[in-house]
């Protein structure tokens, strides 16, 4: 039997208002990556040979080049451990689409670690996966509850070294996301954001973010409505957002406790209790149409599992 790993990993969302590039949550949807022994390897394909096939939402769009971002986090893990990574096969089937705020660059990261160190016979730690992956992300706040599920603050203790809180999610709560049929790249959302803000914006931060975890942690409504409220990049971000006010006005009045930009954008996050979240689903739905914008709305959970080897033989 050829040896084959597959790996899930979960969506997230970041941010969560004020909590910008430390905070983000697992949420149920899931990409996944299988990973299988190549056996007869094309040799014009060099040193690191792979074949990749990827299928699902916008899977036309990803790379089945050695450029592809999980087969680059695949050799990453070779290249920690000194050795040439093995001619492999790579299917990749996307539950989610890309640029939407979603996680979909953490979930390619994890995966293609994740994998490989399975299939290496699992020589790295988990907080050796972590700070590699970390570091090809650039921050932490996706690719850290991708790999550990459910809702985790991360905090530079160092610059190598990471402190990790998991924030405990009180069940009651439901995050709704709203995810429409246009793009917001990351790059593009970070060149709106100002390089220096003032003392009372950090002061006015801080208080929030204070606010937000325990909001998470008991489900109180009245917290978590102050608690989403932000001045470090969702003001900035809301104008490369069509109809944002719309469908913030719309979720709240049907229900939700308030509504955020999902990491970058453009997916928005509204919090609800269960009885309303079929409301704000609906509410934000109708919101967006009103602009024209064809939009899926989900009703999810939070995932407390993280990325996790699915098959392995």
């Amino acid at each position: 039997m050829s040896k084959s790993v597959t790996v899930s990993v979960p969506a997230t969302t970041a941010n969560l208002g004020p909590g910008f590039d430390c905070i983000g949550a697992a949420l149920t949807l899931y990409n996944t990556f299988k990973i299988s022994q190549w056996e007869s390897p094309d040799p014009e394909q060099g040193e690191n040979p792979v074949k990749i096939a990827v299928s699902g939402v916008d899977g036309d769009r990803v790379s089945t080049t050695p450029d592809n971002l999980a087969y680059q986090a695949f050799v990453r893990v070779y290249q920690h451990l000194g050795q040439s990574p093995p001619p492999v096969q790579m299917e990749i089937n996307l539950g989610f689409p890309l640029a939407r705020g979603l996680g979909s660059s953490a979930t390619a990261i994890v995966g293609g670690l994740v994998g490989a160190n399975a299939w290496a016979g699992s020589p790295l730690s988990q907080t050796e996966v972590m700070n590699l992956a970390i570091a090809m992300e650039g921050h932490p706040d996706n690719v850290v509850p991708a790999l550990l599920g459910n809702c985790q603050l991360s905090v530079a203790a160092s610059e190598t070294d990471w402190e990790i809180c998991e924030i405990a999610w009180h069940s009651s709560i439901i995050p709704i996301v709203a995810i429409p049929d246009f793009e917001l790249s990351t790059a593009e959302a970070r060149k709106v954001l100002p390089t220096e803000y003032s003392r009372s914006d950090a002061i006015f931060n801080t208080a929030h973010f204070g606010l937000l975890v325990q909001g998470l942690q008991t489900g109180k409504g009245k917290w978590l409505q102050v608690a989403m409220q932000d001045r470090i990049h969702q003001p900035y971000r809301q104008s490369l957002i069509i109809g944002y006010e719309a469908v913030q006005k719309a979720a709240i009045a049907s229900g939700a406790y308030q509504l955020a930009i999902s990491g970058a954008g453009p997916t928005l996050l509204a919090l609800s209790d269960v009885t309303s979240a079929p409301d704000v689903a609906l509410a934000m739905a109708e919101a967006w149409h009103e602009f024209g914008v064809k939009v899926e709305v989900r009703s999810l959970q939070i995932d407390s599992r993280g990325a996790r080897v699915v098959e392995e033989s």
